[in-house]
């Protein structure tokens, strides 16, 4: 039997395996890490008629290159990417939300994202990987996760466990959207903020900083006053909230944030948008609107079912 796996000849920017996190550990300090855009990452898994939980790879800006070896096998990429496959002496132009066949000695090269953040990569089969915490959700910042918590390192092998049967050529029709409206419900601390302060965040553009990641994504623009305290006793956050430090700029935190902070919090971005606010590069430019917490539910209820729709048609 030949033994299937992946040759890293280049790791790319950020690649770690993801899968949608690990739940209910936020009271020892673990967040839930997992895919930023959930929506790409369950589309990838069912072009290659994977279990809808199990791992991808998923990089930033540039993916990595990737030698094959082994029976054949399908492969999916989700989001805005560019990339080829080569076969031979034959070089391929990839289209994402498409399948394309690998056989022994093929590569895969991820030159790129394109206005946007992260891609997705995912395999027909099964990584070989050790779980932590029932996930094999990669935390660079905390060294948890499969690969011992660390991102993809050139020479690497990724081992693949197996090969799943479905080896179908499969399609999607589907576009990424931008967004530059990020709809919030208010936070917690939405009174420690002067009215004008509250209007600047309400009215004002932001634009995303390159002091952004899986962490979290610090903003700059007007500065936003507090009127109350600049600091308050750390408390829980949780992934989408918005906090404003002492200089006036807004940090939304991410997958991989810290589960306790001590600034004051004006919002939290609404679940239904969070995909495409984590796509959004350093440069673009956000304005936030204010919606109530029905409002929110509604949204997400309607995020939902159009993911679901969307799986339907592959």
């Amino acid at each position: 039997m030949i033994k299937n796996y992946f040759e890293v000849v280049r790791a790319g920017i950020n690649t770690t395996f993801q899968d949608q996190g690990r739940k209910n550990l936020y009271h020892i300090g673990i967040p839930f890490s997992g895919a930023m855009d959930n929506r790409n990452y369950l589309l990838a898994n069912k072009l290659v008629g994977n279990k809808s939980d199990l791992s991808v790879l998923e990089f930033a800006y540039q993916g990595p290159l990737l030698k094959y070896f082994g029976d054949k096998i399908n492969i999916a990429i989700t989001g805005d990417v560019n990339f080829t496959i080569k076969k031979n002496n034959d070089l391929i132009n990839g289209n994402c939300y498409e399948t394309f066949s690998l056989e022994n000695g093929n590569e895969i090269d991820i030159t790129s994202t394109n206005r946007s953040v992260y891609g997705y990569l995912a395999f027909s089969g099964e990584f070989d990987l050790k779980s932590q915490w029932s996930s094999y959700s990669v935390n660079t910042k905390a060294n948890i996760g499969s690969n011992d918590g660390k991102k993809l390192q050139v020479n690497q092998k990724i081992n693949i466990f197996k090969i799943n049967q479905n080896l179908k050529d499969k399609k999607l029709n589907y576009i990424n959207t931008k967004i530059e409206n990020i709809r919030v419900i208010k936070g917690t601390n939405f009174h420690y903020f002067s009215d004008q302060g509250k209007k600047i965040f309400f009215e004002k553009e932001f634009i995303v900083s390159k002091l952004s990641d899986r962490m979290g994504m610090r903003l700059e623009g007007s500065k936003i006053e507090n009127i109350i305290n600049t600091n308050i006793k750390s408390e829980g956050l949780i992934k989408g909230v918005i906090q404003v430090p002492a200089d006036g700029n807004p940090i939304i935190m991410l997958s991989d944030h810290g589960t306790i902070g001590g600034y004051p919090k004006i919002g939290v971005v609404i679940s239904a948008d969070y995909d495409k606010l984590v796509q959004l590069i350093p440069g673009s430019k956000i304005k936030f609107k204010e919606v109530e917490l029905s409002s929110a539910e509604t949204l997400f209820r309607l995020y939902v079912l159009e993911t679901q729709n969307l799986i339907s048609q592959i």
